[in-house]
């Protein structure tokens, strides 16, 4: 059996890991906000205002930290004054990006922010630069968090709201290089100066605006971002027009046109997905070392607001509602993303997975009044003591690392530490698909106390939940512990995902 050490310094603390790199992103796409998130008031699915209970009460479960609203490409067609006031007169539109589908406006303002309440979550709204003005985007920065007398805030009193707000997070667009408007990266790079210099602080609301970002390793869209508007290195006084650069990054096992089946793939398809889950590393290595020479006290973060595996739509289902199953596989993708974001936790402020209900990778699949918990879910679940926790570097050693496949070797053995609260957590991915792995934690710098250990697999990497198998693939307890004078040893089975926690003696 290949095995691999991993040694861990309790004692050599990094940076903070936080909370944000485990946010989610909701859209106005299929049926994640409608059927979703949003059943309205007549439903018989148990609801707060329209909002389904259960979605909430299994998102609190995972301390969800803030939510992306709402989009994507949606965002850069959507109006928010279109969403304000009674529903029965809200205006409607088409959603020309996905389905071509009526949008009633019945979900908008007031009820996203009813709903992060409930979660418990901050709010990142996205806003339209690609379509809308920066009159309107001001305003609804002023909407949402002034205080006092206004033109907004009156209007919002009216709608029945006599306190703002607190929202800190708002993104400048959204794919301005796509669907956000086809521009090129200077004329996006104005157009975020321009916005930001208008979405302005109101009281003690301070924002943290998000330039749209590069499409995966286009790091000269990152640069010309940081040239052109953060000012770094002007005449003048340099000025932070944004406090965040996004970027996103698909996972997907082969070209867009093809992306493949979620449910149904082989062995090679999924080295090719872990090959590309992978290669996030290095995306974000390359974003953050440009990001470094021009902000090189790490000042600005970078944002994944977008991650996840892509893969064709369920047979049967709208094409533009991109509705796909999530098996074991997408599981491990999530296992492998969050190690990835640890270690680049000194840079990489928030994060945001691509969606949270019944779109992409996402974290619930409803059906009428039946909810289902996704593989991808359970990651969350068990990783989510890292929530603003202090990183611990993991170094890994031996012949369990590593996996030639084809023409290419692939890193095999996933793993990221971290203590909070005077516990350790560490996460252990086994991506091998067929062989188990022995692997050594050797503890070093501090004594730990009795440890326990939950795991997440199945037979088949293609195995999923369903409303009748609701926990196929669900975490259990995980018996195979053995202490030594290092530490600890255990036996990762085949694609499997692991964690281990002890209190720090």
């Amino acid at each position: 059996m290949p095995n691999a050490t991993a040694v861990i310094n309790l004692d050599i603390e990094g940076p903070r890991i936080n909370r944000h790199l485990y946010g989610h992103f909701a859209e106005h796409l299929g049926r994640c906000i409608y059927g979703g998130f949003w059943v309205g008031e007549d439903s018989p699915i148990p609801n707060e205002g329209g909002i389904r209970l259960d979605v909430v009460e299994a998102l609190r479960a995972l301390d969800i930290p803030n939510l992306r609203w709402p989009g994507g490409c949606f965002a850069d067609e959507y109006h928010w004054r279109d969403g304000i006031g009674p529903r029965e007169q809200r205006p409607s539109m088409v959603n020309t990006h996905w389905g071509d589908v009526e949008e009633n406006n019945h979900f908008g303002t007031h009820e996203f922010m009813a709903l992060c309440e409930l979660l418990g979550a901050e709010p990142y709204i996205s806003g339209n630069v690609g379509s809308g003005t920066v009159r309107e985007m001001s305003e609804w920065v002023e909407y949402l968090t002034r205080d006092g007398d206004s033109p907004m805030v009156r209007l919002r009193r009216a709608n029945g709201r006599e306190e703002p707000w607190r929202v800190k997070f708002w993104g400048i667009g959204n794919e301005t290089w796509g669907c956000g408007g086809n521009m090129r990266a200077e004329y996006s790079a104005d157009l975020a100066r321009q916005y930001a210099t208008y979405c302005r602080d109101h009281g003690d609301n301070k924002l943290y605006r998000i330039a749209s970002g590069a499409s995966d390793a286009d790091y000269k869209w990152t640069e010309t971002l940081m040239q052109q508007i953060s000012c770094f290195g002007c005449e003048a006084t340099p000025k932070n027009f944004f406090q965040g650069l996004s970027v996103h990054y698909y996972t997907l096992a082969g070209p867009w046109e093809a992306k493949g089946s979620a449910t149904v793939f082989d062995t090679d398809d999924y080295y090719r997905t872990v090959a590309a889950a992978r290669r996030l590393d290095r995306i974000l290595t390359g974003h953050s070392t440009v990001m470094d020479v021009y902000d090189p006290g790490r000042t600005v973060g970078l944002v994944l607001d977008e991650w996840g595996t892509w893969w064709d739509v369920e047979p049967g289902t709208n094409p533009g509602f991109l509705f796909q199953q999530n098996t074991l596989r997408d599981a491990l993708v999530a296992s492998t993303h969050f190690d990835i974001f640890h270690r680049h936790a000194a840079r990489l402020h928030m994060a945001n997975i691509a969606q949270t209900v019944n779109v992409l990778q996402a974290m619930l699949l409803t059906d009428g009044d039946s909810l289902v918990l996704t593989p991808t879910y359970h990651v969350f679940e068990m990783n989510k003591a890292h929530q603003d926790a202090t990183s611990l570097a993991v170094h890994l050693r031996g012949d369990a690392l590593r996996r030639t496949v084809g023409d290419t070797e692939l890193e095999i053995l996933s793993a990221s530490a971290s203590v909070k609260d005077g516990a350790v957590l560490i996460s252990l991915s086994n991506l091998d698909a067929e062989e188990a792995a022995e692997v050594t934690l050797d503890l070093r710098g501090r004594s730990v106390g009795e440890p326990s250990a939950r795991i997440l697999t199945a037979g088949r990497l293609q195995d999923h939940n369903a409303p009748g198998t609701p926990e196929t693939v669900a975490p259990r307890p995980f018996d195979g512990l053995k202490p030594t004078d290092q530490g600890l040893t255990l036996t990762l089975p085949p694609h499997s995902f692991v964690t281990v926690s002890a209190p720090l003696a």
